[in-house]
């Protein structure tokens, strides 16, 4: 919304990388991972770079419980965080998985939005803001580090909202993360929720005692932009899910938001920590543990990502390949046909495929990587 374009790096933000394939991304339905199975991935995630890693919800059933156990023991790199709601038992269930944990989050949770409250929890609004304040203030006796989300945050009248925020971020909560559970809100709104809540609290964000997060759902198909929104307006953490995966329609894509503050870090004035060649790889793990594949023309990682059929396609990328790739896939580790051969294609390529044939062009095989180039028809 209100970009800057300068290319001086020191005046970038980092924007943290919040994954919760673990978590929200498992709630997929037909989805369910093992202890072992979470910590492969979770180690994967830890050479990804990615800052947290929500492992799970331990007071909901033992074997989340168990994988945050061993998760907590093998990682070393990013903060391990449990997920629970803002109770006593899910609070306590939280710090015991924990306890190893060498950097340690809880991250609660309570539907805020009038809705939710009346056919979900009946509750008032008065009751929800004792059970944050108490329930926060709880878990700051076992970890530093607290995360509150108000659940349905893009639903919550806003006024309400601010209080919500001001209750957790007094009981000691200092991550507040604005949730749109469910993919209602469109990029502009999303944008405005989050500018609104900076400038409540500017001066808690200012001093570094407050950060704000989002975290997206994709019902309409607007969570990876709601996500990039939200980071335009001063979010400075993002939550998300490899391939999207999560409840219903899912989750933020975590490797597209990642892209996107990558390679338009210019419009974006943002950097990660994340080691992007790692991506695909992490997409491989994940899609074969969960059995979840990965679609043919998925940005980034489908077979079709950075596969060329028109000529005047193939033409652009053997001339440069920055005319029709704004991605390198090498950056992301994507491994694939650059070309295939059909009806749109054109003299170049099949002229550049018998003089790599004849070996004219050999020095040039080391720029295409895995299975190159597909020769049939010729």
């Amino acid at each position: 919304m209100e970009p800057s374009y300068s290319n001086k790096l020191d005046e970038r933000k980092r924007v943290f990388v919040f994954d919760t394939t673990l978590r929200d991304g498992e709630q997929a339905a037909g989805v369910s991972l093992n202890p072992k199975q979470k910590l492969k991935i979770a180690l994967q995630l830890e050479r990804l770079g990615v800052d947290v890693i929500e492992g799970g919800f331990p007071a909901s059933n033992e074997e989340d419980f168990r994988a945050l156990e061993m998760i907590s023991k093998n990682l070393t790199g990013p903060a391990i965080c449990a997920f629970g709601r803002a109770t006593k038992g899910d609070i306590e269930e939280c710090a015991k998985a924990l306890e190893n944990a060498k950097k340690k989050r809880i991250h609660l949770f309570l539907a805020t939005s009038k809705l939710h409250l009346d056919a979900k929890l009946k509750k008032t609004e008065e009751q929800a803001l004792e059970m944050i304040y108490n329930g926060v203030s709880y878990a700051r006796t076992f970890v530093d580090e607290i995360e509150f989300t108000p659940e349905d945050g893009s639903r919550t009248d806003l006024d309400y909202l601010f209080k919500v925020v001001r209750t957790a971020y007094d009981a000691g909560a200092r991550i507040i993360n604005i949730a749109d559970t469910v993919g209602y809100c469109q990029p502009s709104e999303m944008y405005e929720r989050v500018k609104k809540v900076r400038k409540k609290f500017s001066e808690e964000i200012n001093s570094g005692k407050m950060s704000l997060s989002v975290h997206c759902h994709n019902d309409m198909g607007q969570a990876v932009s709601n996500s990039l929104q939200g980071i335009l307006a001063g979010a400075t953490q993002f939550e998300g899910t490899i391939l999207g995966m999560g409840e219903r329609t899912g989750n933020a894509s975590l490797e597209e938001v990642i892209a996107a503050l990558e390679t338009r870090g210019d419009f974006y004035q943002t950097y990660t920590n994340i080691q992007t060649e790692e991506i695909y790889r992490t997409a491989k793990l994940v899609s074969k543990l969960t059995g979840i594949e990965i679609p043919i023309n998925k940005p980034l990682l489908g077979k079709n990502a950075s596969r060329h059929e028109s000529g005047i396609h193939q033409h652009g990328v053997l001339a440069n390949p920055k005319t029709y790739e704004v991605v390198d896939p090498k950056s992301v580790g994507w491994e694939g046909e650059r070309f295939c051969i059909g009806k749109h294609s054109g003299k170049h390529i099949k002229e550049y495929l018998r003089a790599q044939r004849r070996g004219v062009f050999g020095q040039l095989k080391n720029y295409f990587f895995g299975k190159a180039i597909v020769t049939e028809g010729l």
